[in-house]
Order: C-alpha cells, then sequence, then structure tokens
C-alpha cells in the first residue's frame, strides 16, 4: 500500500502517515526499523504493509497498524 508520509520524529523514530485517502495512520520504531530507513521527511511517498486492515489484530478499536514503512521507489 502506498501513503504520503506526514510526520516523523527522528527522537523517536515514529511518526504518521496519510493514506491516499486522507486518513492518517501512525507508525512506531520498530516499523520504521524494519523499512531500514535513517531519516523520513515529510511529503515523501512511502510503502506501508499493514495488518488489521481487515479488521483484524490492528491497533486499538480495530485500527490499521503500520509494520513496515519505506520509500516507494518507482
Amino acid at each position: 500500500m502506498q501513503a504520503t508520509a506526514y510526520t516523523y520524529d527522528a527522537g523517536t523514530r515514529s511518526g504518521s502517515v496519510l493514506l491516499d485517502d486522507g486518513t492518517p495512520v501512525t507508525f512506531d520504531a520498530p516499523a520504521f526499523d524494519a523499512g531500514g530507513l535513517r531519516l523520513l521527511r515529510p511529503g515523501q511517498r512511502v510503502r506501508i504493509e499493514v495488518e488489521g486492515a481487515d479488521g483484524s489484530q490492528g491497533g486499538p478499536g480495530g485500527t490499521p497498524r503500520i509494520t513496515l514503512i519505506t520509500l516507494q521507489t518507482f
């Protein structure tokens, strides 16, 4: 799935992305580390893998949880 980086905190290695429909989804340090990134800037296109998008597992309230975030390459 693709998204756009929205926020990123280098100290905690966490932040949020905006899905193409405008929905914000947060990610934590393990998801950031899984992608092997060193830095993320708002506005960059990213590829994400999520769990819970179909309602199974995921975060609180059944929201999707990002498990991997990496740069989108064309």
